[in-house]
């Protein structure tokens, strides 16, 4: 089995023996990079220089007999809306396209004190705003499984470069699906955490009480070693939540006997690709067989949970958006007054999505429009809330399918209304705050289904449990896109 697609643990135990070193994983992650790249098109920048330098102090710590951590001297990614200390940080736009940050993220700083290797930035929508990827304000990111077909977004980058094995896992962030529906698309593992549970410090706002930073990985397993580490209590985030982390990967139990599993009714309605509707369906009867009690539940406020985000999400990017105009950093257009140069800057320097998103949250924040639909907004989340926690009254975890369809093909969605219903089981989540997590359920057409387990808030153990027993009995994980250049 060739490197790049050993698990993490793998990984570390080569490293801890000495079959290889860390310098000698990472320039094989990198020349993985380099043959595949100009097909995907996952990465903004790869820093080679800086990576094989955090790779040599790994070397040295092994060599002097000092113990590693489980992510120490392996080689990963971070999508480009988490601050890197010296390193670009973009969002994908061309408003910060120079934008270097004076400090890490916290989620940065953590994986560095692991020891992780950073080879670089991943492309995304511009501003985390997209379902595809392709909203980039520089390129749009290829699907390993077939390039004329889009990664997903806005972590597109983030997934992509995972499935292509250009990475040994990735971190992205999910305002409205933006890990999860990525994952589905190309075939790996993807977790949105509970709101609170990891620190959103130094990643770049589109919607404040929405966003929330998660791992995209190959395995379950792997997926909660990079919790592990980023999780936890930040006192520089308000809203980082103080509460008792477990050890994740004590959840990789190969067991779901018991287990209550709500199906709502609402997720398999119209919409739902036939053959997408038919690989969950039997990821269901597994479950069964495996001992767990499936039963039908319903939200029913699902219908309102996409204009209810499309308006909460948009009123938070227009105030967090506004502080881009040009003055204190990033893209200055030229003008004679400083009124026009805001109006230049904004114009020249967002791309239209952006655009959209902000006039939209600027129009439902205005006066007289307030109430009639930022706040009522906001009761129908409170209602939503309700919805999930009256299904967690009854079941353990909640099973949808993560997207309605596969993933399609670039340009063919060129309606906005139409790539925004791609999140429409993904959203509901976000809404209320909870974790959720997508696995690779199977395939329709050779492209790749994911499977959406949504648990209770701060339940991230029951999700692991639950996908790592369904992973056990299947081989959707093992399954690599046959791209053109280097063979694996």
């Amino acid at each position: 089995m060739d490197l790049l697609t050993k698990s993490l643990d793998e990984l570390h135990l080569m490293l801890v023996k000495r079959e290889i070193s860390s310098k000698e994983l990472t320039e094989r992650f990198l020349k993985r990079v380099c043959s595949v790249e100009a097909g995907v098109q996952a990465f903004l920048q790869v820093n080679r220089e800086d990576a094989l330098a955090r790779a040599e102090e790994a070397d040295q710590k092994i060599a002097a007999g000092a113990e590693i951590g489980i992510l120490e001297g392996i080689p990963m990614a971070l999508k480009d809306n988490l601050c890197t200390a010296g390193i670009k940080t973009t969002c994908g736009s061309k408003i910060l396209e120079n934008f270097v940050p004076p400090y890490n993220a916290e989620v940065t700083e953590r994986l560095a004190k692991a020891g992780a290797v950073l080879i670089g930035k991943l492309n995304m929508d511009e501003f985390a705003m997209g379902s595809s990827n392709e909203n980039s304000g520089f390129y749009p990111v290829k699907n390993p499984w077939d390039l004329e077909r889009v990664p997903g977004g806005s972590s597109g980058g983030s997934a992509a470069a995972v499935a292509a094995r250009e990475v040994a896992y990735s971190l992205g962030s999910d305002t409205g699906g933006s890990i999860r529906q990525p994952a589905s698309f190309c075939g790996v593992v993807g977790l949105k955490p509970t709101y609170g549970a990891v620190s959103r410090f130094g990643l770049v706002a589109f919607a404040s009480s929405l966003d929330q930073i998660g791992p995209l990985t190959k395995t379950v397993r792997d997926n909660a070693h990079v919790l592990n580490v980023i999780a936890g209590h930040d006192p520089k985030d308000s809203t980082s939540v103080p509460y008792s982390k477990p050890d994740y990967t004590g959840f990789m139990i190969n067991s779901v006997q018991g287990l209550r599993i709500g199906v709502p009714k609402e997720f398999f309605a119209q919409g739902l690709n036939p053959e997408v509707e038919q690989v969950i369906r039997k990821a269901l009867s597994t479950y069964e067989k495996m001992g767990a009690e499936i039963g039908e539940c319903s939200l029913p406020h699902m219908e309102y949970a996409l204009p209810v985000y499309y308006i909460i999400a948009t009123a938070e990017a227009s105030s967090n958006l506004a502080r881009y105009d040009g003055v204190k950093y990033g893209f200055r257009a030229e003008a004679e007054d400083m009124i026009e140069m805001y109006k230049r800057t904004r114009a020249q320097g967002f791309g239209e999505e952006v655009k959209r998103r902000i006039m939209l949250g600027t129009y439902a924040l205005s006066s007289g429009y307030y109430d009639a639909y930022y706040l009522k907004a906001q009761k129908v989340r409170t209602l939503i809330r309700q919805d999930f926690a009256k299904i967690f009254e009854d079941f353990d975890v909640i099973i949808s399918p993560t997207a309605p369809t596969v993933a399609y093909k670039l340009g063919e969605r060129s309606d906005p209304l139409a790539m925004y219903m791609g999140d429409v089981y993904t959203i509901p989540v976000n809404l209320a705050g909870l974790p959720s997590i997508s696995v690779p359920a199977g395939f329709a057409g050779g492209l790749p289904v994911g499977l959406q387990i949504i648990g209770r808030h701060f339940d991230e153990g029951r999700l692991y449990q639950a996908a790592y027993a369904f992973e056990q009995s299947t081989d959707f994980h093992k399954a690599v896109p046959a791209l053109s250049g280097e063979v694996l």
